[in-house]
């Protein structure tokens, strides 16, 4: 008998791939093994051009409790520490780096590296059930690696607040922080991510690839080098066969074909 794997891969026809964390009797934690599947799942992604949409999921009652407590403390040492925040890391920048839109399903629980792990995804739609928390803080650990994900998501002092108390928010304050985009009732969760997947499914794959690339690039840079990186992008957009079609259909007031 074959373990089932950790995480589950699924495509349907329109190029929308769920990725499922399937860890649930460890309420998902991210154990070395866990991260270099999500890491092989997320490669695999990027390589496939039919891709345009991610949706992250989680089976189970949680959806992640952040690191393995128990696999980091049975061998302590700096030099795999070093290793696991590394290795945690380069799943994390996968997830912006993906040239398309990564859209959490959050059902239960997201702590410490599961709260960074909705953070880092593009859009999140949680269950009115769910609840965050940076909870390190509580075992002496100050959640470092998440901040990074969270100070870029909330105000800071909302941020702050969570690393520092390492208190449980709701859903509801989730949304109001903009840590995610919609809440909804347990049985209408799959309802909510399909309305808002349909949505960007629906959009040109370039455009979107483009767009995200840019987003996240002129966040960290100065507002002039933000507009000039901006212009050149969207001009680049504008010379796209999708673009061009798009523009197209506005002035001819028609429903634009998308190119292939």
């Amino acid at each position: 008998m074959h373990a089932e794997p950790l995480v589950l891969t699924a495509t349907d026809a329109r190029g929308v791939v769920t990725l499922t964390l399937n860890r649930p009797q460890a309420f998902n934690a991210l154990s070395e093994a866990m991260l270099e599947a999500l890491q092989t799942a997320l490669d695999q992604v990027a390589r496939d051009d039919s891709a345009r949409v991610v949706v992250l999921a989680a089976a189970g009652r949680a959806f992640c409790a952040g690191h393995d407590l128990k696999e980091m403390r049975a061998e302590p040492a700096q030099g795999m520490y070093e290793r696991l925040f590394a290795q945690c890391g380069r799943v994390m920048m996968s997830l912006q780096r993906l040239p398309v839109p990564v859209v959490a399903r959050v059902q239960g629980i997201a702590t410490a590296a599961g709260c960074q792990l909705v953070a880092m995804c593009d859009l999140a739609v949680a269950s009115s059930d769910a609840r965050f928390a940076v909870s390190g803080v509580n075992l002496g650990l100050f959640c470092s690696t998440p901040s990074v994900a969270l100070s870029r998501n909330l105000p800071r002092k909302a941020a702050f607040e969570m690393l520092v108390t390492g208190d449980f928010i709701s859903a509801e304050q989730a949304q109001a922080l903009g840590l995610v985009n919609r809440v909804a009732a347990p049985a209408e969760l799959d309802a909510a991510v399909a309305a808002l997947v349909d949505r960007i499914a629906a959009k040109p794959r370039v455009a979107l690839a483009l767009g995200k690339a840019l987003f996240y690039r002129q966040l960290e840079t100065g507002i002039e080098v933000a507009y000039a990186d901006a212009a050149h992008t969207m001009a680049c957009n504008m010379m796209d066969a999708s673009a061009l079609e798009g523009v197209q259909a506005f002035i001819d007031k028609r429903p634009p074909n998308w190119p292939v």
